[in-house]
């Protein structure tokens, strides 16, 4: 059904509904890449994407002809500069509402006895380090840490972070309502953004977070206090028990089998 026509274009009402999701989808990554470098180029690659199109259809030949030949190496050139970003992208996309209530993962209990044990363990002055597996696969980590794949409870987790415990200086990996790995070496950040004062566990827990789609939870030894890592950052700082609570019940879900 044709809508109207501007000079040689017809619109029709397929052509609108296919333009308005195409701008939707630069829109919503615009957003998500705005203010780094990789939202510069995806600027530019838009403005050479709506000159090729002006050029083809003003029959422009060697104007087209280049433009494209810019757009390709330009497109090459975005997937191979911003590789963790893309990555970034993708994981933003599985943790849209939608697919979490598609895929959901971790039972109230399982959330219940993680903050059971984050809570004994603020008491104690104990350190802690969990790291609750989503999509992205941890195999490489968990294959230099001690197989445990018990049950999430409160009084495991206490038990592999107690000073006492040969486990408690790495991390445990959980995987959907198991502890699968204890003892766990994870890559440690070069990130500006951790402050200096900050010890091992939050920049590897950092580290994790900029590889994989995990969320990753931080008792400090020195002050007590709870952090959350995901996406590269840390997404809270200081944060209660009940705010955590909530937080995990909109985050985890169905977690890949490696």
């Amino acid at each position: 059904m044709i809508l109207f026509e501007i000079g040689f274009l017809t619109i029709t009402l397929i052509d609108l509904i296919d333009l308005t999701l195409v701008s939707w989808l630069f829109y919503k990554v615009y957003t998500y890449f705005r203010g780094t470098r990789a939202g510069q180029m995806l600027v530019g690659l838009i403005i050479l994407m709506i000159g090729s199109f002006i050029f083809n259809a003003f029959g422009f030949s060697a104007s087209s002809w280049l433009v494209n030949q810019f757009q390709t190496v330009l497109v090459v050139a975005f997937v191979i500069l911003f590789q963790p970003e893309l990555r970034r992208l993708l994981i933003y996309v599985g943790q849209t509402h939608f697919f979490q209530q598609i895929f959901r993962a971790g039972t109230p209990k399982t959330i219940t006895s993680i903050i059971e044990a984050i809570s004994q363990l603020k008491e104690k002055g104990w350190g802690a380090l969990i790291v609750i597996q989503r999509e992205t696969g941890l195999r490489s980590y968990k294959d230099q840490g001690m197989q445990i794949r018990g049950e999430v409870t409160s009084s495991l987790l206490l038990s592999i972070f107690s000073p006492s415990s040969p486990l408690h200086d790495g991390a445990v990996i959980i995987q959907n309502d198991l502890i699968d790995t204890a003892a766990c070496i994870l890559p440690l950040t070069e990130s500006k953004m951790v402050d200096s004062g900050m010890g091992t566990r939050h920049r590897a827990a950092i580290g994790i977070s900029e590889e994989t789609d995990a969320i990753v939870l931080i008792v400090s030894e020195e002050t007590s206090k709870v952090s959350v890592a995901e996406n590269g950052k840390f997404v809270k700082r200081n944060i209660k028990e009940t705010t955590l609570e909530k937080f995990l019940n909109d985050k985890m879900f169905i977690s890949s089998e490696d």
